[in-house]
């Protein structure tokens, strides 16, 4: 009897719970087609127009993808492009930097000799950033003579052969015509002190000293932008001090933010004017373009095998771009953040085009006449290009409105003069030498737009010659960092598309 009633039960529970899963399954099965997957979500609002543009994220990524991301990612390739000069050792202007990346992918190896400078790397994590550092003393020795300046260019070498012969050989103050051309070592210093005060009215971050003894070159290649395994909470006041001490703050008091994401909110950007909301939605451009890298090259393991890896297995992490951008696990900044992306994208692509009769005049010069050359032409089919996409970000309706929007202005650059400071205080080389050069060419990029040296472009009569003696010049530095950082936009667009095809296919 007792069997009998226990079987009843048992019988009981079976059928309860064949009806439940069958009642979920059936559920599932019925979901209607609008409903998407925790990756869907990601895309799903991801479309139509950019936030204070006139251009579409479907046209963006259509140009991007098939005609912009393989010229510039061919281009990039190239030594005038490949080697950039920055300084991996400033202090933290801020604060003290005690967390300094342990991690050996948090290195920046030098252009030359890497077998010989990752041997022993693995068991001695914690000095890396010490013998990363004596490294890349030897790091220019690959470098090409051109680009250290070691030889001159071949229009510097002209006109100097030039000069040698309509001087003749004069000798000194008795010939008729003598210019005494020689300078004071006081006047010397006086006008590297008046050359840095004009150059620092004009410029949107701190671009460092390229005579500095501890600015090193470091080869981008060999250095890629990836997840390095700095995380925790030096990585996040790094953000949460730009955009809480740095991005400008709505009219409405809301206090300090406890989530600092949380403030490109659209009812708090709408509170902004719109030079206030382009400062923003450039910084959580950027700050999407690097998470979206960090996705995208994601340490998967650092075994082959049972072995441990030379330098990791690398690859995507969707689950990683989900955490970052579902809309649902974001409290619905996800795809605002992303959107940000291409506003960012739009900006620096107007810069180019601003720039782009300056940018085909100059001379690409490494030394290598047939690879500068071929960068020459590569820079003028890449500008033919972006000139040709006819909805660029207009900029000219920012700061008009006589002092009042002077003094925004002003305003506008020490803040962004400020987060570039910031990016000395990351503790981690690597995630420093990418943070530095998209800011350094973000930065640029706000020079162009905003100098006024460039305002007369539009009508295609730009003077070449009066812009040079005007104020406005790029450095190598700067032109390097500009065309890198549009080129890490431009790929980040790209992996968008990747990861969609990815979550689509699951």
């Amino acid at each position: 009897m007792m069997w009998s009633r226990t079987s009843a039960w048992v019988i009981v529970i079976l059928a309860v719970s064949f009806h439940t899963c069958a009642a979920i399954w059936y559920g599932i099965k019925k979901t209607p087609k609008g409903d998407t997957t925790a990756g869907e979500r990601c895309f799903c609002q991801l479309k139509g127009v950019i936030d204070d543009c006139s251009c579409s994220v479907e046209t963006l990524d259509s140009f991007n993808n098939l005609r912009l991301y393989p010229r510039l990612n061919s281009l990039l390739q190239y030594d005038y492009f490949r080697y950039w000069k920055v300084n991996l050792n400033k202090e933290c202007p801020f604060w003290e930097d005690d967390s300094k990346c342990a991690i050996r992918y948090c290195s920046v190896k030098p252009c030359t000799d890497q077998e010989d400078s990752e041997n022993g790397s693995q068991g001695e994590e914690s000095d890396v950033r010490e013998s990363d550092a004596s490294n890349r003393a030897s790091s220019d020795k690959k470098v090409p003579e051109g680009i250290k300046g070691a030889s001159t260019s071949k229009i510097e070498k002209e006109k100097k052969e030039k000069s040698h012969m309509v001087t003749g050989h004069c000798d000194g103050e008795n010939d008729l015509g003598y210019l005494n051309t020689t300078l004071s070592k006081e006047s010397k210093v006086g006008f590297k002190r008046w050359a840095a005060h004009d150059d620092a009215q004009l410029n949107f971050c701190k671009i460092d000293d390229d005579s500095s003894e501890d600015s090193e070159y470091v080869d981008l290649l060999l250095n890629p932008e990836r997840y390095t395994g700095y995380a925790g909470p030096s990585a996040h006041r790094i953000w949460r001090t730009i955009y809480q001490e740095n991005c400008f703050k709505p009219s409405r008091a809301i206090g300090r933010y406890t989530d600092f994401s949380s403030i490109g909110a659209n009812d708090f950007l709408k509170e902004m004017c719109l030079e206030k909301r382009t400062f923003y939605r450039a910084i959580s451009g950027l700050h999407t373009s690097i998470n979206i890298h960090l996705c995208a090259n994601y340490l998967l393991s650092d075994k082959n095998g049972f072995e441990m890896s030379k330098d990791g297995q690398w690859g995507p992490n969707v689950q990683e771009f989900q955490t970052r951008f579902d809309p649902e696990l974001t409290g619905g900044e996800g795809p605002h953040r992303l959107k940000n992306l291409y506003f960012l994208y739009l900006l620096e692509l107007k810069a180019l085009a601003k720039a782009a009769a300056y940018l085909e005049s100059l001379e690409y010069y490494t030394g290598n006449e047939s690879e500068d050359n071929d960068v020459s032409k590569a820079v003028k089919d890449l500008l033919t290009v972006v000139k040709s996409f006819p909805e660029h970000f207009d900029e000219s309706s920012m700061f008009s409105g006589g002092q009042q929007a002077t003094k925004l202005k002003e305003e506008f650059r020490q803040h962004f003069w400020n987060v570039s400071r910031i990016m000395d205080c990351v503790g981690c080389d690597k995630c420093r030498l990418w943070g530095k050069l998209q800011v350094t060419g973000l930065g640029t990029a706000l020079k162009i737009l905003f100098s006024g040296n460039l305002d007369s472009e539009g009508n295609q009569n730009i003077d070449l010659p009066a812009v040079r003696h005007s104020k406005f010049q790029l450095s190598r530095i700067e032109i390097v960092a500009l065309i890198n950082a549009f080129g890490r936009l431009s790929s980040s667009i790209m992996a968008l598309e990747n990861f969609r095809q990815s979550i689509t296919r699951r």
